[in-house]
């Protein structure tokens, strides 16, 4: 991930405020070490920190068009740049950097080239002809992104909060799918899918549809220039994007590069439920795995460093942030800058314990839909920011565009949780890799039960968390926590002790807005209370906590992975037997199938 920061708009055009922007910028060189740039145009600034994943020789930023009217700083990886030169072939490109399309497809088709991007991605693009610019951030919110205003009416963005909240009256997050535009004044949806509406979709259940969708996928994100390696924690989503990799590794240009073994990553506390699987796992694919083990002791010392990278007081994130932090900088001292790893798709299907409760599949769907809309204020956030503090960069197939429409197109009925016909969470997902001839996993990984991240790496790191914030956070100190902090009141004692290193590290109002519920536990929405009455008292969102289903929730399903039942046959091209063309990413190899 790069870091990028721009003022646009500034009444003060003087060598004072262009120091002052690099300084701002700096802040956000964790997230691009190899680089820096600056362009500035009148009383606009366009700062960039790369991290250089593709084209590192050549692709340093701000990038621009031909005669340099043009100017364009992004943070993110546009997968399909290679297929936009084709229709740009008149125009020149300075570099052979992914996101040198942006500025020349601006050219030709205006705000409406955000819609023709595959990838994530968050940008400012500065049109010095009108002195005009646009500002975009990616479909569901992968990266991060803000946007603040200064008295003088000039506005700021910023990859992280941490270069605006001194400088600016207010600041927010700049919310996804969205593209800013001077010229129009305020926010426009540029990402509308059928699915957002939360329309009930209607169409049959294909598992190779989905399977090739995800393949596709994974094969995208494996564009790169620099040593890559994928997370492992042995769960269901970070093995099937392990297996599809190492499956069409050989005989890719990152192969030639880097070597067909690709390697992966495991964090955990020795003895963990991740580390025993993402092992098992790793032998089964042949990957060159590497285990880190940290100590409770370890992830307490870490956790003011972790708040103020990851810049939210979130109880859920935090703890799983923590042990991804520490991960994200043993990776990167291997010489590793980019990863695969596998958030979304529990949004996608329902992958949540309390998903068993679901009455029916329109709150089901409409739950999904839900998750999906708030991915980048937890996960997607943990991910990005928490491999971004060390200059690493996570990539994750289940949020490609493509897929998640495949995905979310799919009759909600066949995603619902029914233990009685073998379908346990995922199902759909966990049938679409079920390959007899050719298994892309063993069953009891394949069907595993769902784990909290913060959960697999070991259960004491949770126990660990709550004993430290009881002997931090005193009873009278909860008893006021509404008059201390009326906005998100704490409910427990180490949601308590997170906002404490909040509040010191950003004072400002602005800042604890961009925290949604930050005391609330990530799954009690209303949709889950509403479901069960129980999660209206229940403050803990570990997995073990999860509506009474975790390691009880199959007493009556004593084979998760038996064959769809007979009045649930998918479409015919489900059950076909022979070989299916590969996607077009990667020519010349094909996937056999049941």
């Amino acid at each position: 991930m790069c870091g990028i920061l721009a003022v646009l708009g500034c009444s003060e055009i003087s060598q004072a405020k262009r120091v002052r922007v690099l300084e701002l910028c700096r802040r956000l060189k964790h997230r691009g070490p190899d680089w820096s740039g600056i362009h500035q145009f009148g009383g606009n600034y366009l700062a960039h920190q790369r991290l250089a994943i593709v084209d590192p020789a050549s692709g340093d930023q701000p990038l621009y068009n031909e005669d340099k009217s043009i100017v364009v700083t992004v943070n993110g990886e546009i997968y399909n740049h290679e297929k936009l030169r084709e229709h740009l072939s008149h125009h020149k490109f300075h570099t052979g950097s992914d996101c040198d399309v942006i500025a020349h497809l601006y050219e030709e088709y205006g705000e409406n080239c955000v819609d023709m991007l595959d990838g994530m991605f968050s940008f400012v693009l500065l049109d010095t002809r009108d002195n005009s610019f646009v500002a975009a951030r990616d479909a569901i919110g992968i990266t991060s992104l803000y946007i603040g205003w200064g008295l003088d009416g000039s506005v700021w963005i910023s990859s992280e909060l941490k270069a605006l909240n001194d400088e600016c009256e207010h600041f927010e997050v700049f919310p996804p799918g969205h593209l800013y535009s001077s010229k129009n004044g305020g926010f426009r949806r540029w990402y509308n899918p059928p699915w957002f509406s939360e329309a009930i979709p209607s169409t049959p259940y294909d598992p190779l549809v989905l399977r090739r969708a995800f393949e596709n996928a994974v094969i995208k994100r494996l564009m790169t220039d620099v040593p890559f390696g994928v997370l492992l924690s042995g769960g269901l989503d970070s093995s099937l994007v392990a297996s599809v990799a190492s499956r069409y590794l050989a005989g890719t240009k990152a192969a030639k590069q880097w070597g067909a073994q690709i390697h992966s990553f495991c964090v955990g506390l020795k003895g963990s439920p991740d580390l025993k699987a993402g092992r098992e796992v790793a032998e089964y694919l042949g990957t060159l795995h590497h285990e880190f083990h940290f100590t409770v002791q370890d992830g307490i010392d870490a956790i003011e460093d972790v708040i103020y990278h990851i810049e939210t007081y979130d109880v859920t994130t935090i703890r799983a942030s923590t042990p991804m932090f520490l991960m994200s900088r043993k990776i990167k001292s291997l010489g590793v800058k980019m990863v695969l790893s596998g958030e979304g798709s529990d949004e996608i299907f329902g992958g949540y314990l309390y998903f068993h409760k679901a009455p029916n599949k329109e709150e089901f769907h409409r739950e999904t839909c839900h998750k999906i809309k708030a991915l980048h204020q937890y996960d997607c956030l943990r991910a990005n920011k928490s491999t971004s503090a060390w200059g690493l960069e996570a990539r994750v197939p289940f949020l490609d565009k493509e897929f998640i429409n495949v995905a979310m197109s799919i009759d909600p009925e066949w995603k619902m949780i029914k233990p009685d016909q073998g379908r346990i969470e995922k199902w759909i997902l966990r049938k679409a890799f079920d390959d007899e001839e050719k298994p892309y996993l063993p069953k009891h990984i394949l069907y595993r039960q769902k784990e909290q991240f913060s959960d697999g790496v070991g259960y004491s790191w949770i126990d660990g968390l709550k004993a430290h914030a009881e002997q931090h956070v005193s009873d009278r100190m909860m008893h006021n926590a509404a008059n201390i902090f009326p906005h998100n009141t704490p409910k427990t004692k180490e949601a308590y002790y997170y906002r404490m290193i909040f509040e010191r590290l950003f004072p400002q109002n602005s800042a604890r807005l961009t925290v949604p519920g930050g005391a609330s536990v990530a799954c009690s929405t209303a949709a889950a209370i509403a479901w069960d009455a129980s999660w209206s008292t229940n403050l803990d969102p570990s997995g073990r906590a999860a509506v009474g289903v975790h390691n009880s929730s199959y007493e009556n399903n004593p084979n998760p992975a038996n064959p769809i039942p007979a009045n649930d046959n998918p479409a015919p091209t489900a059950i076909m037997s022979g070989v299916v063309a590969a996607p077009t990413a990667s020519p010349g190899i094909a996937i056999e199938t049941q």
